[in-house]
């Protein structure tokens, strides 16, 4: 994105965390963790490579059109697995966005050199602004009272922890769409 050069790398690393966190949950026990946490770990790795600062690496332009297909095939399954399970839904929201804002970047490759133009459609990203902070605030106050797993609960079973990986990526969602 389009920021500076520390906020961005903290990103990266929050990110990237957060998408190696999910690719741990995939090797659960449990069928739901396993289900979501690929398409977490697509977003978080996702946004970790979009979050690399402008002035670090500036990504050839065919980069964001194929953010937006493999984020886009995103949106089609989640909207196809959202039939069994509603938390589906959000998954369609996070990965829509991230096509919005690959198509946006597309548009404007200016902007990302940092000439200060903005991108995007103002009232699409103050809408998915509205959502992610309303989501973010939400999953803050649910993992407030959440007690930690104990004794003998693997890493990629505690759902504790899969919370506040969701609550990073509304975070950094929410930091990503205000610099678009």
């Amino acid at each position: 994105m389009h920021g500076p050069a520390s906020p961005g790398w903290l990103l990266v690393a929050l990110c990237a965390a957060t998408g190696a966190y999910c690719l741990l949950r995939m090797r659960s026990t449990v069928e739901e963790q396993r289900r979501s946490a690929g398409g977490e770990a697509l977003m978080g790795f996702g946004m970790a490579a979009m979050a690399v600062p402008a002035a670090v690496f500036s990504p050839p332009p065919w980069t964001w059109p194929l953010y937006a297909a493999v984020f886009g095939a995103a949106a089609l399954r989640a909207l196809w697995s959202a039939r069994s399970s509603p938390h589906h839904l959000h998954h369609l929201v996070g990965a829509s966005a991230m096509v919005y804002m690959a198509v946006a970047m597309a548009l404007s490759p200016d902007h990302h050199a940092g000439h200060g133009a903005t991108s995007g459609v103002p009232l699409l990203t103050g809408a998915l602004l509205f959502y992610f902070t309303g989501y973010v605030l939400l999953s803050g106050v649910r993992l407030v009272p959440a007690a930690a797993g104990g004794g003998n609960v693997r890493w990629g079973d505690r759902p504790e922890l899969a919370k506040a990986c969701r609550l990073s990526m509304g975070i950094a969602m929410v930091a990503m769409l205000i610099t678009l």
